[in-house]
Formats: C-alpha cells, sequence, structure tokens
C-alpha cells in the first residue's frame, strides 16, 4: 500500500492543508505508518496524540491513530488541548514522541499536525521523509495499543508552579481556540481578579480570528480592558503556543517587546545567558538584552530552528515577532503561550512598575509591520542572493543570517525569504517617518534591481 500527498500540505514546520481538499484521514492514517515507522527504526514505540478544538480533528486523530498502531506504535492520548500542553505529555510521559491535530491560526477549515521526535523538533526533511516512506509503502508492520493520559490538571499546576507574581487585574481571550479550559482553570488558581472571553471551544471561531499577532482580532480585548479598568489584557492564538498581549491603554505589546521584558528575571537568575530573538525583532529588544547584562543573539524565523538553536547554545529564553516563545529556564524548551502568560506576570511583579509604565517606556520606534508580497517560487531565494551580493559589493553593514537585514544610520531594515509560503518578507525600523521612508525606498531601489516591486500584501 502506498500514500500520495497534495505537494502543498507537506511544509516546512509542520504538515497543514485544507480538510476535504489538500488533506483528510487518508493522509493522516499515512501519516502515523510513516511517523511510527521512522521511530521504530530510531528505537522508540510509544507516541503521546493530542488535538486542538477543530471540528475536524477527532477525525483526523482517529486515523491517525489507526496508522500509528498498524505500524507497531503504542499511543497514548492527551485529548482536546493547546499545542504546548501535547509538548509537555511529550516531555513527561514515558513517550519517544508526540504528535498534535492542529491547524494553529489558520482559518476554520485548515487542519494539520505539529510533531516531537524523540524530544526535538521533527521538521525541514523529517517532514519529507514522511512523504518519501509514504509514496513508496515502505511501512513497518504491528499491532500497537492505545490509551488515554488526563494530563490536563497536570499542566495547571505545572503551569502555575513557583509562581511569585503578585496580584494583577487581567483580561484574557482565548478566541473559542483550544486554550480556553487550560485559561479557565488557570486563573482559578493566580490570585487578582480575571476576566476571560470565548473560552468555550468551538472551531467555527465565531467571534474573531484566534490569531493574535493581528491588531483587528485584539478589539473585543481592548473593549473589556477599558471597560473594567483592567492592567493588562492577554490573547492566545488557536492551539495557544503564540500569545499576543495589550497594556492598560490598549497598546499592542509585540513579541519582541514582550520579549525584553521577560527577558529581565531570566538574566537575574542567570547572568550573561544568551537571549534569542529572530531577524524581524526590534534593535530595542537586542539593545535592551545587552543592557540587562545578557547574550543577544540574532536568528533565523521559525519555531524549529529557534528551538534548535536554543539547544545548542544552552539559552534559557527565546522569542518570535510571531509571538511564539520559548523558556528553557526551569521549563521543557519549547513555545508555551500560556507558560508565557504566567511569566509575564511574574516579570511585571518582579519589575515593580505597572506593565502599561513598563510600555511607556520602551523607546520610541516608527516601523513597518511585516510586509509580504507574492514572488514567484523560482524567483525567492534567488532574489534574495541577488540583493545580498550587490549590498555586500557596496559595503553595506548587512546580517545575513536570514535574508538581508541591513543597519543604516536610519534604523534598519530586512527582506527575507518566507519558508513557508511564495512570498518575500520585508520589515523597517527608524526614529522617525522621514527615516522609515528612507528605509522603504532602499527596500524598493533592491527589489526594483532584481525586477520586482513590493506588490499587493500577500495574505498568511
Amino acid at each position: 500500500m502506498t500514500h500520495r500527498f497534495d505537494p502543498t500540505s507537506l511544509r516546512e514546520y509542520d504538515i497543514r492543508g485544507i480538510v476535504g481538499k489538500t488533506l483528510g484521514p487518508a493522509d493522516a492514517c499515512a501519516i502515523g505508518r510513516s511517523f511510527a515507522t521512522l521511530l521504530r527504526r530510531a528505537g522508540g514505540h510509544r507516541v503521546a496524540v493530542g488535538r486542538d478544538g477543530r471540528i475536524s480533528s477527532p477525525e483526523l486523530e482517529a486515523a491517525l491513530v489507526e496508522g500509528l498502531t498498524a505500524s507497531g506504535c503504542d499511543v497514548v492520548r492527551t485529548g482536546m488541548g493547546p499545542t504546548p500542553m501535547l509538548y509537555y505529555a511529550e516531555a513527561i510521559l514515558e513517550v519517544d514522541g508526540g504528535i498534535q491535530i492542529t491547524g494553529s491560526h489558520n482559518p476554520g477549515d485548515y487542519n494539520g499536525f505539529k510533531m516531537v521526535f524523540q524530544h526535538r523538533p521533527f521538521f525541514g526533511q523529517d517532514i519529507q521523509e514522511i512523504g518519501k516512506l509514504a509514496a513508496a509503502g515502505d511501512w513497518e508492520e504491528g499491532e500497537g495499543s492505545v490509551s488515554d493520559a488526563d494530563i490536563l490538571d497536570d499542566y495547571v499546576g505545572r503551569l502555575f508552579a513557583g509562581y511569585a507574581g503578585g496580584s494583577f487585574r487581567i483580561g484574557w481571550d482565548t478566541g473559542n481556540g483550544a486554550a480556553g479550559p487550560v485559561i479557565e482553570k488557570l486563573v482559578e488558581l493566580l490570585p487578582g481578579e480575571h476576566h476571560t472571553l470565548f473560552t468555550d471551544v468551538d472551531g467555527n471561531f465565531p467571534n474573531h480570528h484566534p490569531d493574535p499577532t493581528e491588531e483587528k482580532n485584539l478589539a473585543d480585548l481592548r473593549r473589556l480592558v477599558a471597560e473594567k479598568n483592567l492592567d493588562f489584557g492577554l490573547a492566545f492564538d488557536g492551539d495557544g503556543d503564540r500569545i499576543g498581549a495589550i497594556d492598560g491603554e490598549g497598546r499592542v505589546i509585540w513579541g519582541d517587546q514582550l520579549l525584553s521584558i521577560l527577558a529581565e528575571p531570566v538574566l537575574r537568575k542567570e547572568p550573561g545567558a544568551t537571549i534569542i530573538a529572530d531577524v524581524k525583532a526590534s534593535q530595542m529588544l537586542f539593545d535592551r538584552v545587552a543592557e540587562l547584562g545578557g547574550q543577544p543573539l540574532m536568528w533565523k524565523t521559525g519555531h524549529s530552528l529557534v528551538k534548535t538553536k536554543m539547544k545548542e547554545t544552552h539559552a534559557p529564553l527565546a522569542g518570535e515577532m510571531s509571538g511564539h516563545i520559548f523558556f528553557a529556564q526551569d521549563y521543557y524548551g519549547f513555545d508555551d503561550a500560556q507558560y508565557a502568560a504566567v511569566q509575564l506576570i511574574n516579570a511585571v511583579h518582579l519589575i515593580g512598575k505597572s506593565l502599561t509604565e513598563i510600555r511607556g517606556n520602551m523607546p520610541a520606534f516608527v516601523n513597518t509591520p511585516e510586509m509580504r508580497f507574492q514572488v514567484d517560487e523560482s524567483r525567492k531565494f534567488a532574489v534574495i542572493d541577488e540583493v545580498l551580493a550587490r549590498l555586500k559589493a557596496a559595503g553595506a553593514d548587512v546580517n545575513d543570517t536570514d535574508g538581508a537585514r541591513v543597519n543604516t544610520p536610519d534604523g534598519w531594515w530586512l527582506l527575507r525569504a518566507s519558508n513557508t509560503q511564495d512570498v518575500l518578507v520585508a520589515r523597517a525600523e527608524a526614529r522617525s517617518q522621514e527615516a522609515l521612508d528612507r528605509l522603504l525606498a532602499q527596500i524598493d531601489a533592491q527589489l526594483e534591481a532584481s525586477g520586482l516591486k513590493r506588490g499587493p500584501q500577500a495574505a498568511h
């Protein structure tokens, strides 16, 4: 028996597609067979399986479990919950790998799979290998067992363990995503006053799209914080691995700004430690980490790439602009928005100022949102190579960790190729609008030299 996947579904960091079009139960079963085959050949045999709150998740879970057991792996089902709860299960249960069925923050008709293999992220070549084994029908045979583990309460207890964050008045918006039940239990343990929004899990996402990095999705939380005069608000994406936050005045605190706050307690405990952020992060963050006595490290965008670099550098904390925040100090090194929420409350308490004041004290920069525009797949990486060659020939101050990040007296600009779509991503940051306009002109000049221009914005 062989199986062919829709080529668009096997992505860099996960497997994802539109249910009924590019992804279905037959794919889930084949993923199970291939993953179990790889695991058994590496000496493992037990897999934790979790799922988010999407309508298609139970059906895909059943098919995945069927595939895993048919290739001889035992399955421990952890039930419905956020992706980090599955990562937690994989870290603490006697298992050799884990798979979460989740469409992340994509629209309701999407779903997919995020995987961990023997405590390391499973991505890139690993995902291509799943496709190769399936296409060849090169699968182990066996009969695995299926059991259930109720870990929700353990996970909530772990989030709260060691809490020293004082008492605040906080709004929480889980956007009808999988984090809802966890947050409901967590706020019962936390001191202070807590108001929750949309914690009932509903895969149709009737209130707003569960992506806290898009400002329009924070409107309900802003209203709640304003009406109740709360200290701040926290928001979660559909599968609880990305966090969003607003201060008491409703200003967004972006991923890099959150990291600059979270770095303070981490560096007090571990002076001189490395803190990692992706190439899209503000210069303010790298400066702040250095100011706090840490070693700032700029790294490639992509949660699997960040996790891998953290292990290599023993970094206790890392983060991405997209709201993925990774903790290895007193935690397991994965991205967990629920844990990030608790640690943010701890940090605000430790710093001893309100979150509104902390946000207000941050240096003022003018920056663009992440600009994304369509480019032909065959030109995607070639354009970046051309830009880098021209910049280096011109003697520019350029960092080529992931695309081109260029420093000028005005600020910095970035041009990189997305790993997951046929788009180029650009971003720029400066001290004034005039300076920002000059940076954008540099981006446009480089694109023009490669026969492109900043076109209409591509969707995520």
